[in-house]
């Protein structure tokens, strides 16, 4: 059992990672977390905060699944 995170792409679009490894992409973070969880239903799958902090970019992950 390994953990999924979900990140934005440069394109606007949204992939599912695994061990450093893309295993499904999406238009949504929505839609990659649910084919990452349909995919593998016994991995946690956690979303990158989506707003921006005084650092500059998402700097924390919240479990969706």
């Amino acid at each position: 059992m390994s953990d999924i995170f979900t990140e934005r792409k440069d394109d606007g679009t949204w992939r599912a990672l695994q061990n450093h490894r893309t295993i499904v992409t999406g238009d949504t973070q929505l839609e990659a977390a649910e084919k990452a969880h349909e995919m593998k239903p016994e991995d946690p799958v956690f979303g990158e905060r989506v707003r921006f902090t005084k650092g500059g970019k998402p700097d924390k992950w919240r479990r969706m699944f």
